[in-house]
């Protein structure tokens, strides 16, 4: 147990001296997501949907070794055409093909690995991959469809993404999401449910 406790002790020393050293900046990010559900069994049809969301954006630049951290707080809005019309549970009640749009705080984390040493390339470009978790905080469901389903609170998923930094300033990138609990599911068959599953592409402008 002591040893457990000083190696998690010299872990915190360690990257408190990494991230004393760290450079930080804020910027802010929009983005663009063509979304989906994935149910747990196949009864409807489901098509894609676009949507998108802005906000704020921090990140901590790890000195000498290309990795840096980030997190944004973002309101986002996901869109998704679902078949309830084609099952009588749902049009016996009116539902139709209903486009659901599920308005979230969106709150992704990256651990973000930038190519630095490209001989002063880097300056005007520098290629970029990342990966982490997100955390989608529901807020409101703004479609004819809401009062067919419930919400979960808090979906919790996981991304990977590539992308560039142009002239240090401007960061552009592409992602695929996908949640790891259940993202909805319907009222009626409380056994129904649906996972969130999007593309996402992203402009983020550091100050």
């Amino acid at each position: 147990m002591k040893r457990i406790v000083l190696a998690l002790a010299l872990c915190c020393m360690i990257f408190a001296g990494i991230t004393a050293q760290a450079e930080t900046r804020w910027g802010v990010v929009a983005a663009g997501n063509y979304s989906t559900l994935k149910f747990n069994q196949d009864l409807i049809g489901v098509e894609n949907g676009f949507g998108g969301g802005a906000g704020l954006i921090g990140e901590i630049i790890i000195p000498g070794i290309g990795f840096a951290v980030d997190g944004s707080l973002m309101y986002s809005a996901f869109t998704t055409n679902v078949h309830f019309g084609e099952k009588k549970v749902w049009s016996s009640d009116g539902y139709g093909n209903e486009t659901l749009c599920n308005h979230t705080i969106d709150i992704p984390i990256n651990l973000k690995f930038k190519y630095t040493n490209l001989n002063g390339v880097e300056n005007i470009i520098s290629p970029l991959v990342y990966v982490g978790p997100s955390f989608t905080v529901h807020l409101k469901d703004g479609s004819n469809g809401a009062s067919a389903v419930s919400y979960k609170s808090v979906a919790v998923g996981i991304h990977v993404g590539v992308g560039c930094e142009l002239f240090r300033k401007v960061q552009v990138s592409a992602s695929y999401s996908w949640a790891i609990n259940e993202t909805l599911s319907t009222i009626k068959l409380d056994d129904f449910e649906a996972k969130n599953k999007f593309w996402r592409v992203q402009v983020a402008y550091f100050f």
